[in-house]
């Protein structure tokens, strides 16, 4: 590079490496990494996930209720990478893995994501102000513990979502804490991707993502305050806020299903849950079954109506030959017609006719006679012949409804109760037909002005358990159970009719367009996920939030099915409990603080005050939003759930004893204190190395071995003895 005078001066490039953070790294993958594919076996939730991951390398559709697609791609990319095919039943824990599939790639994205959570830490805690020796104690605390290795080290998520919650937290700090640049708002638009890739792998993510949302409102409100910040920064500070913090985890968290609907492309057994537009959007399933049916219902169309509630599984519109009975238990009396039902099941009772109520054919016309937005149709069942029919007559389990039933023959003298009037509710401007698949429909009784409608009630086992449809009067809006639309849908035609369109070549069916947006794909999904919950029972190592404070449950996640070869989900007690002890003394010491600032008593420097309160936001407000609403949850819960909670309370006791080492203690004290520090973390690194063999499986203990590690009564460990 040349100077002013012409002389030639050096380039010089500065580089700082932190030795101290590349040993920890080294460390962190070496005990997250080493021996990754032992056990060769399914572990615990690895029966769980990989059956996902298999679908993904399949192309195959499905919904998990239980959380969003990125981590489940994660997973199914390390599959990938290890070139796995799919091919492999994931039946039970234990299974053993095939010689083909590379065990080692299926478990090394989790092990990465739980190996670089030690060094984020340790950054994580420098931005929180501690010194480099409370940093080191931090990651030492999650290199050394031994539920945290345990969850990485499988095909599981735990460790995927703690990564994006640490990067999250520390890329904010990290925007928070440097100086004004170019480059600093790079660490908040990290903030905000990460945000999203926490959320997109579980559901929980969205609580620290909330905190940090909030945060991020406190500090833009100090901002406004200062007046010695122009307008102008202020305004500009504000909407890249907005975007980097709002818009942007939005459509990344709308991009994560994307990329996931891309590759399912394919139909499988969970797209019976879906509409029947989406099901006719995937490869395979619906979209063979309907390929080449006409599009625009007619006069003489023979149907399957689909109801378009929100349910785990589908059903139709369905008649039997079976009349409800002349009482019900309750003693009221019934119209002794033949019953209509809804069926969760593909049958051949499902079909109906629909009819022009002035014809007697039931066939389509040549040219077919369309159904528009607010005709009168009758609809016959194809296989009794009976019309679909409503009365004034309490429905059998909703009495407050109308009976819908088939109409009986040998009451031909009733008025006319036959006729329903189709309501097209997502009917286009231009043109109003009812259409396969797409139209949503209401079928409104002309008569009572009753809309068919799916109650989603039981009928007992003279209705053979089938679902109710009954006809409502009072239901006007267009809720899910009052929609209904046509799945599965051929013209029926006269013989000298088919001979003909034979005779001229021309087709009997017409394509329908299967293009389905995919912002209706998104709603529909995401609108699944969150209504659609399977039942889970209880599971034996399910446990409650109380339990995992005091470590009272353990988890077996493998057995080695002859030897004593055993891997638990066991925290390391002296790091848990030292935790959680921390946790009290800071809201301990919190509270004796705020009491004496209150009284214009400052302990401590404003500067140190501000460190201990942004100490208490992150770290205590991070550990309870990652715990607290674990209380409300209804389904079993597990140990695995306490561990981003975990996280923050092993940053926390740190700061915590470096606050008070520097601000509480006098000097003989600090000489103490800083012996009984290293001696705790002499003894953490001792329990680490007692519990190893728990943690990876190997060496194989005897039976006394194993009896004298358990240390609580309540901890689930098989003695094999020889």
């Amino acid at each position: 590079m040349l100077g002013l005078d012409g002389l030639k001066l050096p380039l010089v490039l500065r580089t700082e490496l932190d030795l101290g953070l590349m040993l920890l790294t080294g460390l962190s993958l070496w005990t997250r990494l080493r021996n990754l594919d032992y056990p060769s076996a399914v572990v615990f939730d690895e029966v769980y996930y990989g059956q996902f991951v298999s679908l993904y390398m399949k192309g195959v559709f499905f919904i998990d209720d239980s959380g969003p697609p990125l981590g489940h791609m994660i997973l199914a990319l390390g599959a990938y990478l290890g070139g796995f095919d799919g091919n492999f039943l994931w039946d039970r824990i234990g299974a053993e893995f095939p010689r083909s599939v590379c065990v080692w790639s299926l478990r090394l994205l989790p092990a990465l994501c739980g190996a670089l959570s030690v060094p984020l830490a340790y950054c994580l805690q420098v931005e929180l102000g501690s010194s480099p020796y409370a940093a080191l104690g931090a990651a030492l605390l999650l290199l050394l513990e031994n539920a945290l290795i345990v969850q990485s080290r499988f095909m599981l998520l735990e460790s995927v979502l703690v990564f994006f919650l640490l990067l999250s937290v520390f890329s904010y700090l990290r925007f928070y804490n440097s100086p004004e640049g170019s480059f600093r708002f790079l660490w908040l638009l990290l903030t905000g991707i990460s945000c999203s890739a926490a959320v997109g792998v579980k559901y929980t993510g969205v609580f620290t993502y909330l905190l940090l949302v909030a945060v991020a409102c406190v500090h833009s409100w100090q901002l406004i305050g200062q007046r010695a910040v122009s307008h102008l920064r202020v305004c500009v500070e504000c909407v890249c806020r907005a975007v980097c913090l709002l818009l942007v985890p939005v459509l990344l968290y709308i991009f994560w299903f994307y990329i996931h609907l891309s590759i399912l492309r394919r139909s499988g057994s969970h797209d019976q849950m879906m509409s029947t537009s989406f099901q006719a959007s995937l490869e395979g399933g619906l979209s063979r079954i309907t390929q080449g049916q006409p599009i625009e219902v007619a006069y003489g169309s023979q149907v399957t109506l689909r109801s378009s509630a929100s349910q785990p599984t589908p059903c139709w519109l369905h008649s039997h030959k079976a009349n409800y009975p002349i009482r019900y238990s309750d003693d009221r009396g019934s119209s002794h017609q033949q019953q209509v039902t809804c069926y969760p099941f593909k049958d051949v009772n499902n079909w109906w006719i629909i009819k022009h109520p002035d014809r007697q054919e039931l066939v389509v016309g040549s040219p077919p006679s369309v159904v528009r937005h607010g005709d009168i149709i009758q609809l016959l069942h194809g296989m009794t012949s009976r019309f679909l029919n409503s009365h004034d007559v309490a429905a059998p389990m909703s009495p407050q409804c109308q009976e819908v039933s088939g109409y009986i023959d040998f009451n031909v003298t009733m008025a006319m109760q036959n006729l329903w009037r189709v309501e097209i509710s997502n009917r286009e401007a231009e043109s109003e037909v009812w259409k396969t698949i797409v139209s949503d429909v209401r079928l409104v009784h002309v008569n009572t002005s009753a809309v068919l409608k799916l109650s989603g009630l039981l009928l007992p086992e003279w209705g053979f358990t089938q679902l109710e449809v009954v006809a409502d009067r009072v239901s006007k809006s267009h809720h899910s159970s009052l929609v209904w639309n046509v799945e599965e849908h051929r013209y029926g035609t006269s013989v000298e009719q088919r001979e003909r369109e034979v005779e001229l070549n021309s087709p009997t069916h017409i394509d329908i367009n299967r293009n389905m947006s995919f912002m209706a794909k998104f709603i529909e999904v995401q609108m699944k996920m969150l209504t659609v919950k399977q039942e889970e029972s209880e599971h034996r190592y399910s446990s409650t939030p109380l339990d995992w404070i005091t470590m009272a449950t353990n988890i077996v996640y493998w057995l080695h099915p002859t030897t004593n070869a055993q891997i638990h989900l066991l925290g390391n007690p002296v790091s848990w409990g030292g935790a959680h002890l921390g946790l009290a003394a800071y809201q301990t010491l919190a509270l004796i603080y705020l009491l004496r600032r209150r009284r214009l008593i400052k302990d401590i420097p404003e500067a140190a005050w501000q460190r201990f309160l942004l100490l208490g936001v992150v770290c205590v407000g991070g550990w309870a939003v990652n715990f607290l609403p674990f209380f409300l949850v209804e389904n079993p819960t597990f140990l695995y759930h306490f561990l981003p909670a975990y996280h923050f309370l092993l940053l926390l006791l740190p700061a915590l004893l470096e606050h008070a080492h520097t601000h509480l203690l006098s000097a003989r004290q600090r000489k103490w204190a800083s012996v009984c520090v290293l001696a705790a973390l002499v003894v953490v690194l001792a329990v680490f190395l007692e519990l190893r063999p728990l943690t990876y499986g190997h060496p194989e203990l005897t039976a006394n071995q194993l009896q004298a590690l358990q240390w609580r009564d309540t901890w689930d460990f098989l003695f094999r003895r020889k």
